[in-house]
């Protein structure tokens, strides 16, 4: 396991990619991945007392905050956020997550740095000794379009991975990304077969060179390594090192809500240090409001931001040079701040807070077999209000994230062209009785949770909410004989119907959230109204299919809910 990088990696690396293509899916040697109980022994020591505390990092756009905290510089600098404060640290960058943990077993460094399922997976070795239980301190970031899942051709939605190898990074980023996808899709680990990979990128073991094997079927991957094998997103045409029919199921800029980083801290040392463990934590608040600062104003401070950017592309590309990439690491990452720790560790009702993500990776985790039992986890419990100095960002309302005008665009579109199947990731129905116009939350409440879990999740994702009505009414109105205008109007009351019923249930799942404090977001809903011209039990001709039995009348009472990826149509992104 030589990287766990969700963000993205150098074109030099991509080069090499296509360049070698002609001898990768040979080289590849799947591991086992036993729990990290069974393949870490290392004794555990005292945090060593240094003038300068080592920090790790990891390349990750997240971390540019931390760079630019220090001083732009691998030791603080004077004058820096931290040397203001009169810390000292050093920061060392480490893809391996195995060896942060054995150096923060060792007591090289207090702190361990990582997604928030990685840090998970460490968690039951890392609480066998008091001093070593991780205390979860900060989040910085969720992974906003830095990883992806690839799939070849006959896997259209998460629910047709059953049964398929998936290639995975042992350890990595990725674990619980998958583990989730396959659980919103009605799935479980246990229904696919993982293969497991040491590294993540940049060696002949890793999962996009996994994906040339032709029995590989899907790869979980950092989106420079997807693009390539996509044609640049598209569809793999077979040339340039990418697969032919290949393409990208779902990246993180759909499912934004996954994969979170954070940094964690030793018990031992917040009980020793508490001030400097907050100093630390501030510094970091503070230092993300100015790298965004200076990443809208960079052309008005040109000079600062070239120093900014220079430093995060040695430390964390080895070059000064890679500028552009060190953007667009940082472009693949959103960034939570002070606002989005006091959600993540604060709010009980959060549906991607801390409790809840950790209930949720842990379940996974056992059923894989990278836990044995379950971990308790703390976080630091910090009071909010004293971080509140020098922050400029500590309230406000959440911005729409999409163009309302634009997503019902792009849906009447798919619904004319009938392909709104097409970037389905997952779907579910609710059913009615008939005449029935109201839908309370007390009788679709697992239905409505769902939905909120799923919005939550895949904030970069439309919702739509689709009425179907009965078409048996129509179906008796023209065996009558009925005139055309006459079959027509029974048509569109139908569709008019069958929007009212969506935008009632539509309404009634943000009632129901914002009964139990959670805010969604409208405008990634967008309610269709079919009639009756998608029945369950299919078209006869032109006309839908009369039911042959009472189930199947009632199966055509029903209002669908579709979640779509819908990533090519940048143009229903509000810009933030």
């Amino acid at each position: 396991m030589k990287k766990q990088i969700p963000g993205i990696t150098n074109f030099i690396t991509i080069v090499f990619f296509i360049v070698c293509i002609s001898g990768q899916a040979k080289a590849v040697q799947y591991i086992e991945a036993p729990h990290l109980g069974q393949v870490i022994n290392v004794s555990v020591g005292n945090v060593k007392e240094k003038q300068y505390t080592r920090v790790p990092l990891i390349t990750w756009g997240g971390d540019e905050a931390t760079i630019l905290a220090n001083g732009n510089a691998k030791k603080t600098q004077k004058g820096s956020i931290w040397g203001q404060k009169g810390l000292k640290f050093e920061l060392v960058r480490e893809d391996d997550f195995k060896k942060q943990v054995e150096a923060y077993m060792r007591g090289d460094t207090p702190y361990l740095r990582g997604t928030y399922g990685m840090i998970n997976m460490a968690a039951e070795v890392l609480s066998r000794d008091p001093r070593t239980k991780p205390i979860i301190i900060y989040q910085l970031t969720w992974s906003t379009g830095g990883d992806c899942i690839v799939v070849k051709p006959g896997i259209k939605t998460a629910k047709s991975m059953k049964g398929k190898r998936i290639a995975v990074q042992a350890y990595g980023p990725h674990v619980y990304y998958l583990s989730k996808i396959l659980s919103d899709a009605g799935l479980s680990v246990k229904d696919v077969s993982i293969k497991w990979l040491r590294d993540l990128t940049g060696t002949d073991n890793t999962p996009m060179e996994a994906f040339y094997k032709k029995d590989m079927d899907a790869a979980m991957m950092i989106i420079p390594d997807g693009l390539a094998l996509t044609s640049n997103g598209t569809v793999g045409t077979g040339a340039e090192g990418s697969v032919k029919g290949a393409r990208i199921l779902l990246s993180t800029k759909t499912a934004n809500r996954i994969i979170c980083d954070v940094y964690a801290v030793r018990s031992d040392y917040i009980k020793k240090h508490p001030d400097k463990v907050k100093q630390f934590v501030h510094g970091l608040m503070v230092a993300e409001e100015n790298l965004q600062e200076l990443y809208k104003n960079k052309d008005s401070r040109l000079s600062e931001f070239k120093k900014m950017i220079r430093a995060s592309a040695e430390i964390l590309l080895d070059s000064p040079e890679a500028v552009a990439d060190a953007e667009a690491l940082y472009a693949d990452c959103e960034y939570v701040g002070f606002r989005g720790n006091v959600k993540f560790f604060g709010d009980p009702k959060y549906p991607r807070g801390m409790d809840k993500l950790t209930s949720q990776i842990q379940n996974s985790f056992l059923k894989i077999g990278l836990l044995s039992k379950r971990v308790s986890i703390e976080h630091a419990r910090f009071n909010y209000s004293d971080f509140k100095g020098g922050l400029r960002n500590t309230a406000g309302v959440e911005v729409p994230r999409f163009d309302t005008s634009q997503v019902a665009a792009v849906v009447q579109r798919k619904q004319q062209q009938n392909t709104l199947h097409e970037g389905e990731l997952f779907s579910f129905e609710v059913y009615f009785q008939p005449n029935q116009n109201q839908f309370s939350a007390d009788m679709y409440i697992d239905a409505f949770n769902k939905v909120i879990e799923l919005a939550s999740t895949y904030g970069g994702a439309i919702i739509t909410v689709e009425g179907h009505s009965d078409p048996l009414g129509y179906l008796k109105a023209k065996k009558k004989g009925n005139s055309e205008i006459i079959l027509r109007n029974i048509k569109q009351s139908a569709r008019n119907l069958s929007l009212s019923r969506a935008n009632s249930v539509r309404t009634s799942v943000v009632g129901y959230a914002g009964s139990k404090g959670i805010v969604l977001d409208e405008t990634q809903f967008a309610v269709v109204g079919h009639g009756i011209m998608k029945p369950m039990n299919g078209i006869c001709g032109s006309d839908p299919c009369a039911p042959r039995t009472e189930q199947e009348w009632r199966n055509n009472m029903r209002v669908e809910f579709r979640i779509i990826q819908v990533e090519a149509e940048s143009s229903v992104f509000n810009p933030l």
